[in-house]
């Protein structure tokens, strides 16, 4: 593991100087730049190297992760989070395992199993498992994902107005990506194609996602936004202070239905209330076409202390009971659009996601 302070101009990350080859993800700024974004999984001839996410804002740090077993680790305590981030991750760990002899499909289970919402994470491992070279395989996804997230971005930009204010929730950024972010690559699109579009930041509770992560992607590109509670967001709407939601996704069921870190539903609920459009934006590989319908979706409990602890101090009585679902569900019928880099998809649901996804759920 590596610790380095936020990189410089003229800085390399720890992934450069071990010879790491990551896609630059930039566009409008360079990857390591005093305002770009550093790589959030790379690969540097021998290990698989991870931007540790847990550090920031206060520390850019990289962990080199060599095996099935401590990429299942990282990706349990969320050194690398986010659906398509995951799904990256989770090819490297079969490649990861291939090298060291081990058998790819139990690693691959093991993979999927360790955060079991995101569909992306299980359709990484599978298709590095179906590929005759696994590293070859993740390599590609690494590109596919950045390329992907653009054509994202351009097509949900053209959905916002002018100086947007939009409201986003947890982080669906570059940092949740291999590159340049769904949620907030529509945000991007918007601010490269000249026009002024500002954020509103939910912390995103328990895990600070939003304070944490998505603050420190727009400052570093440039992007105004402002932090709010998550509670904020309702006044806010009721004030006229918002033209739009913009949400990532870890999973979208065939009927539309949208599974995402948990406090997503409250939102869109009152977006509804105040007549607030409420865009999901996500790559085709997060709709699951087998899954029919948000109760279909697997939740993923985490650990109590995440609620009752914050950044090592008690918050809360210890042995106080917590329920700590880590994603919520969304209703297709509080979404007004789901955008993907194969185009934007709108009620009825059912119809266009199959349309988007080819009609073949294995094959997105």
């Amino acid at each position: 593991m590596a610790v380095v302070p936020p990189p410089t101009a003229n800085d390399r990350s720890p992934a450069d100087a071990a010879g790491a080859t990551p896609a630059t993800e930039g566009g409008e700024l360079s990857a390591h730049g005093a305002r770009g974004l550093p790589p959030t999984v790379a690969w540097d001839g021998d290990a698989v190297v991870l931007l540790d996410q847990r550090a920031l804002p206060g520390l850019v740090r990289f962990e080199r992760v060599t095996s099935a077993s401590s990429m299942c680790t990282a990706i349990r305590t969320m050194v690398v989070r986010g659906a398509p981030a995951l799904g990256v991750a989770g090819a490297f760990g079969v490649a990861l395992a291939v090298r060291a002899g081990e058998d790819p499909a139990r690693a691959a289970a093991r993979l999927e199993a360790t955060r079991p919402t995101a569909i992306n994470l299980a359709r990484g491992a599978r298709r590095a498992l179906s590929a005759a070279d696994p590293l070859a395989e993740a390599l590609a996804m690494v590109a596919e994902d950045v390329e992907r997230n653009r054509r994202i971005g351009d097509l949900g930009a053209a959905l916002l107005p002018d100086s947007a204010r939009i409201v986003t929730h947890c982080n669906a950024g570059a940092l949740a990506c291999a590159g340049y972010g769904t949620a907030l690559g529509v945000v991007r699109s918007a601010h490269r194609s000249g026009r002024s579009p500002s954020v509103w930041v939910r912390e995103t509770r328990p895990v600070l996602q939003g304070s944490r992560l998505t603050a420190w992607e727009l400052g570093r590109l440039g992007i105004p936004a402002t932090l709010i509670v998550d509670s904020a967001a309702g006044a806010l709407m009721a004030a006229g202070e918002v033209d739009c939601c913009v949400v990532g996704a870890d999973r979208v069921a065939a009927n539309g239905d949208v599974a995402n870190k948990v406090g997503t539903y409250e939102l869109a609920v009152l977006a509804r209330h105040h007549g607030v459009p409420f865009l999901v934006a996500a790559p085709v590989d997060t709709i699951d076409l087998e899954c029919p319908d948000g109760a279909a979706i697997p939740i993923e409990q985490r650990d109590p202390d995440e609620v009752r602890r914050t950044a090592g101090h008690d918050t809360a009585p210890r042995g106080t009971a917590v329920w700590n679902p880590a994603f919520d569900v969304t209703p297709a019928s509080l979404v007004d659009a789901i955008v993907t880099e194969r185009g934007v998809a709108r009620p009825p649901y059912p119809g266009a996601l199959a349309a988007l996804c080819g009609g073949d759920p294995a094959r997105p």
